[in-house]
């Protein structure tokens, strides 16, 4: 009987904690770490060595150098950390939000998938020099398993082509398609959207002033920049949210506008959104003036918020639903061509 006990404790060992060593060089990328994550795991980290960059005059450890002026006009994966610093990620997708992880840092996941590393910085940059990470993930203790699943609400046919399909400009010219939906209280939405990285913007009644950008590398100034207001039910967008595109340039960002729905689902807020992929500026047909160029391909956009919430570990269901009559080609409202496959996404935001 002790021997059995034994041997199941053995056989249980390796699920419980697991260990790993690996080097990570600044100009490979990401480096699977080949350990998985579930949710509710933690990893441990213990990193050593130094980077020497051609331009800094001094070393670094997996902390990173200060954070410096000149941060602004470089295009790191996490810009809130020191270039140099020792970052992680969950999973491959491009919605995952690298964290600090540093010297002496841990992870709680929330999300289940692969564990990377990589180098916070630069893919231009000089440097020489390597760290060597030992990794130590431990599993979440266990607990009980709910009931039953979590239930939401159906969201009915007939309220999904209630809302309108597409958001109008304050002379009403149609403009973006309203592609996705959040279903939760406005202390949900929110909590949500700063956990997946997303910053609220100001909107504005005037015409953006475009040539300060144009002239600036300030990965920050674009994220900030207002957005300009547009019409849904009857009214401006009651939040504007934004997100740097970490692997581009300034003139790339994420954003969408959200309104308050006139309606609930069985005592829930619902939020429609309406969400672009800024890719550059172009002509503003309307006036000749310049503006936001988007991505054409706006689904790539709605599936990138989605997935964005989704790494965050606080949504409980979504899906696709199409609504009668899609939109599915059609211009802006300043007159840059669209396509969609026409479904809207549905998010429920847990509790």
């Amino acid at each position: 009987m002790r021997r059995c006990l034994l041997l199941l404790l053995l056989c249980i060992a390796p699920l419980r904690a697991q260990t790993r060593e690996l080097d990570i060089s600044p100009d490979v990328g990401w480096v699977d770490s080949g350990i998985d994550l579930q949710v509710g795991d933690t990893v441990k980290v213990e990193a050593s060595g130094t980077l020497q960059y051609a331009n800094a005059k001094q070393s670094n450890g997996p902390e990173g150098l200060p954070r410096s002026f000149t941060d602004l006009v470089r295009v790191m994966p996490l810009n809130d950390a020191g270039r140099g610093a020792l970052i992680g990620r969950i999973g491959e997708s491009v919605a995952a939000r690298p964290i600090l992880l540093g010297a002496n840092g841990s992870h709680q996941a929330r999300v289940a998938g692969r564990l990377f590393l990589a180098v916070n910085q630069p893919s231009s940059d000089t440097v020489t020099g390597s760290y060597h990470v030992q990794l130590k993930r431990t599993a979440a203790a266990a607990t009980a398993k709910a009931d039953a699943e979590v239930k939401a609400p159906n969201f009915p046919q007939n309220l999904l082509d209630s809302l309108p399909k597409r958001v109008t400009d304050p002379n009403g010219a149609p403009g973006d398609r309203v592609n996705f939906i959040l279903i939760g209280s406005e202390e949900q939405v929110q909590a949500a959207l700063k956990a997946a990285g997303w910053v609220v913007v100001d909107r504005t009644r005037t015409e953006t002033v475009l040539r300060g950008v144009l002239a600036s590398l300030s990965k920050e100034a674009y994220v900030t920049l207002p957005m300009s207001e547009l019409q849904l039910f009857g009214r401006a967008q009651d939040f504007g949210y934004a997100q740097a595109d970490p692997l581009r340039v300034v003139a790339s960002r994420h954003h969408f506008r959200l309104w308050k729905a006139p309606f609930q689902l069985e005592g829930r807020l619902v939020w429609a959104g309406a969400g672009t992929h800024d890719i550059g500026f172009e002509r503003d047909q309307r006036n000749n003036g310049v503006t936001h160029k988007i991505d054409p391909a706006t689904d790539g956009e709605r599936d990138y918020i989605r997935e964005s919430l989704e790494q965050t570990g606080m949504v409980s269901k979504a899906m696709y639903l199409t609504p009668a009559d899609p939109v599915t080609t059609a211009k802006t409202a300043t007159g840059g061509e669209f396509h969609s496959d026409g479904r809207t996404a549905v998010i429920y935001l847990a509790d």
